[in-house]
């Protein structure tokens, strides 16, 4: 038997896949995009909030106001390991 390549290059399956694309259409389609939602907004008001907060522990820490209770942080550390 003799294997010839006659008329092999005929066929070629890529000829099918081919598309025309607008190019105006992609580049409207595939445009980026971003949305904040309405919890990552209300999320941005809390970071300010905690912020402040946090600025008001400092001032304390450093003026010497601030005082821990041990009783009410090993309580929470309990709380956390046992559940």
């Amino acid at each position: 038997m003799k294997i010839t390549p006659i008329q092999v290059n005929s066929v070629n399956p890529y000829n099918k896949q081919q598309r025309k694309i607008n190019a105006t259409a992609t580049a409207s389609t595939y445009a980026d995009k971003i949305e904040i939602s309405t919890t990552a907004k209300e999320m941005s008001t809390i970071n300010t909030e905690r912020a402040q907060k946090i600025q008001n522990l400092k001032e304390q820490i450093q003026t010497g106001e601030y005082k821990v209770d041990a009783r009410k942080v090993a309580e929470d550390m309990l709380k956390y390991y046992r559940y």
